[in-house]
């Protein structure tokens, strides 16, 4: 069977794609039986007259470059997280296997390597033939690994957690008898030769006479959709010459919101990424720790709301430096249901992930409300109150009035890995998704001034961050002091992988579905719903799985898209039409029916 190639939900165009796919190198190394299905127990390089790892500074310095770069994505020295943790790799298989699997991946994988393979079926990603790479940049990555493989998170006394969970949730997902009809729409234009072939991303209606339809790739295109085709509104590249879509992993163009008045006042807004340094950064930490990249909240003013080309002129609102290239600033949007006069019209609401924070190392830059880390927060667009008076900070925000100068009043709530997504369902609930690190998957109700407990919690489980946070156990007896706010609904990673937040079907043309917060996992692709209904905070809704069909024939997103990596999005499209596309290959379905079998 042939190995297919896939990549994480990142922005690479084609020639970056190769480069990004480092970041798996080591991780298909370290963690399983031996290279050819030999035994685990490999000696190190030293031990076996192999060539060793360069230890020159300027090797080095090259090698730590070029990780950082590509690989600091999915990998560090400390934790498993997207990839494994690569602490030890260098010591448990040879150079000479090492420099042979980054050159050509698929072929090791294929000839039915042990190690290659057991990686690729835990992860479901492969890197291609890394051609673009010489010899030295190969052995310059493997010299810095090499120098931090003695990394270890501190050591605590484990005992008291008691013993970790083997299977967090037991209780399956089940099968609900429905099965949706899917209708292909169309397939957006693709943006690299590898996949993901098209980064479609966020769909949006603008209301207006008449409405209109957007979704964004986030390599940097915005398209309005029109008559079922995709044309260019907007290229931030144009508009911003320091935007950068790589490394991947959501960077780029991360969201964009309409100002509820945009039809009169043409107010829009955008996030997008920086490189590291790029400008002084409104949220920043220590020197001595690394900054990646940075996310920058842009508010645009367009002379011609109708126009159908953008044309407008941007102004800076916010700039947060990351700690490494994951969880940023992923959904920008403001709350559809309010209206002229309301206290929470035209307040723009921000997902703030970790930035990778708590896998690197650095917990306390997102564990309380002194840091806008893990947050979602609420500005005002139009204010100036703000540190850098770039916007306002409304007085209704749970710590507006706090007496602690630290506190930040920005945050509308908080405790979160990844706030990817924020929607609201039709009768005014806040929902808020939490891509989950290594066992749980979220869908929050947002509450105001609530904590959702990350670093110290995943789901409805305690996780020790200062150890090893793979494993999650059971809540401490006092955990009811602690007031922490547990999901609505969650599944584990037997289920799925990562989260794809969805909405609830409004329309009652299908009546089996209205109702229904329809959602699904961002890699296997299979798609899921709860009833809005039940959605209530710590309550855990639960969670079914329908069918799809297309032309016919029931099907799945994974052979649809021929990945097992689907990257399955959800959006609303005029009317309410319910939409479901994949990144992996671009294309754009519409739900037409719903069966009950």
């Amino acid at each position: 069977m042939p190995i297919q190639t896939h990549f994480f939900n990142g922005s690479r165009p084609a020639k970056r794609q190769l480069r990004f796919w480092v970041f798996i190198i080591t991780g298909i190394l370290g963690i399983c039986a031996g290279a050819n299905g030999q035994s685990s127990k490999v000696q190190p390089a030293s031990k076996r007259g192999e060539t060793t790892y360069a230890t020159d500074k300027p090797t080095l310095q090259k090698g730590e470059q070029l990780f950082q770069t590509n690989c600091s994505t999915c990998h560090n020295f400390l934790q498993k997280g997207i990839g494994p943790n690569l602490s030890g790799v260098t010591s448990e298989v040879s150079p000479a296997w090492i420099h042979k699997f980054i050159r050509n991946a698929p072929a090791m994988i294929s000839s039915g390597d042990a190690r290659a393979k057991r990686l690729f079926d835990e992860y479901k990603q492969a890197m291609p033939p890394f051609s673009t790479l010489s010899d030295a940049d190969i052995r310059a990555i493997m010299a810095f690994v090499h120098r931090n493989q003695k990394r270890e998170p501190a050591s605590a006394d484990m005992s008291r957690l008691g013993a970790p969970l083997s299977d967090p949730m037991p209780q399956k997902i089940e099968k609900s008898g429905l099965r949706l009809i899917l209708e292909e729409v169309t397939t957006a234009p693709a943006t690299a030769e590898k996949v993901p072939l098209a980064r479609i991303n966020k769909m949006q209606v603008l209301p207006g006479k008449p409405d209109r339809l957007f979704i964004q790739d986030l390599r940097g295109t915005l398209y309005e959709m029109v008559d079922n085709k995709l044309r260019v509104y907007m290229e931030m590249a144009k508009e911003r010459s320091g935007f950068i879509p790589t490394p991947g992993l959501a960077t780029g163009f991360g969201s964009y919101a309409f100002h509820p008045d945009f039809n009169t006042n043409g107010l829009f807004y955008t996030t997008h990424t920086e490189k590291a340094h790029a400008a002084p950064a409104d949220f920043a930490y220590a020197d001595s720790i690394k900054v990646t990249l940075q996310w920058v909240l842009t508010e645009w003013k367009l002379p011609n709301p109708t126009a159908d080309k953008f044309v407008g002129s941007g102004r800076e609102m916010m700039r947060v430096n990351m700690v490494s290239p994951i969880h940023g600033v992923q959904e920008i949007t403001f709350n559809p249901h309010t209206r002229p006069g309301s206290p929470d019209y035209g307040l723009l609401y921000i997902g703030v992930g970790d930035g990778g924070a708590t896998e690197n190392g650095y917990p306390f830059i997102c564990r309380d409300n002194h840091h806008i880390w893990s947050s979602v927060l609420r500005i005002d667009p139009r204010g100036t109150n703000s540190k850098n008076g770039r916007y306002g900070i409304p007085a209704s925000n749970p710590y507006a009035q706090d007496n602690d100068p630290a506190t930040l009043g920005e945050i509308f709530c908080r405790g979160f890995r990844n706030p990817n997504r924020i929607a609201w369902t039709p009768d005014g609930k806040m929902l808020i998704s939490d891509i989950g690190h290594a066992n749980a998957e979220e869908l929050n109700l947002g509450v105001a001034g609530a904590d959702y407990g990350w670093p110290e919690r995943e789901g409805n489980f305690r996780m020790y961050y200062r150890a090893k946070m793979d494993k999650v156990y059971a809540l401490p007896e006092d955990d009811a002091a602690l007031q922490y706010t547990y999901p609505a609904a969650l599944y584990d990673h037997d289920e799925g992988n990562a989260i794809s937040a969805g909405f609830v079907y409004s329309r009652t043309d299908l009546p089996p579905l209205t109702g229904k917060y329809i959602f699904g996992d961002i890699v296997n692709g299979r798609v899921f719903y709860v009833e809005s209904s039940q959605l209530k905070p710590g309550q855990q809704a639960a969670i079914q799985e329908m069918e799809i069909q297309v032309g016919g024939s029931v099907t799945t997103f994974q052979a649809l898209s021929g990945s097992k990596k689907t990257d399955l999005r959800f959006g609303l499209g005029l009317n309410n039409e319910f939409f479901l596309y994949t990144k992996a290959d671009g294309k754009m379905y519409r739900i037409k029916g719903c069966e009950a079998r």
